[in-house]
């Protein structure tokens, strides 16, 4: 069965920083390109950062670049969000997502709220 089991939200004060985590099974991690994504209240979801199977080529929304970094770890099964010098408009449910031809997996999100 396929799980992808998004932790590390919660809330942080503008200019700090998380590092969220999303832990994979039931497919094989190493194959699949993976995705951060957030949804705001009342916004559509958005692509925040994608990096490839092995690793090598990242993208970031212009909003987030120079503060989040993606990265992965194909042997812990596992891509990790780190977001540095948060603002009040990161505040969002953040989701992983899989994805490999027509095979496309979620998380179910995990809350980051950032506010003083």
């Amino acid at each position: 069965q396929v799980h992808l089991v998004e932790s590390g939200g919660g809330l942080v004060q503008p200019g700090g920083s998380l590092r969220l985590s999303c832990a994979a099974s039931g497919f094989t991690f190493s194959l699949y390109e993976m995705t951060w994504y957030r949804q705001a209240p009342g916004k559509e979801r958005e692509l925040v950062a994608t990096i490839t199977t092995a690793g090598r080529t990242t993208n970031y929304a212009d909003s987030v670049k120079g503060r989040f970094t993606i990265s992965r770890d194909n042997a812990k099964n596992t891509v990790y969000l780190q977001m540095n010098s948060l603002k009040a408009e990161d505040t969002a449910v953040y989701y992983c997502r899989g994805r490999r031809y027509e095979y496309d997996y979620w998380g179910q999100g995990t809350q980051v709220t950032v506010s003083s």
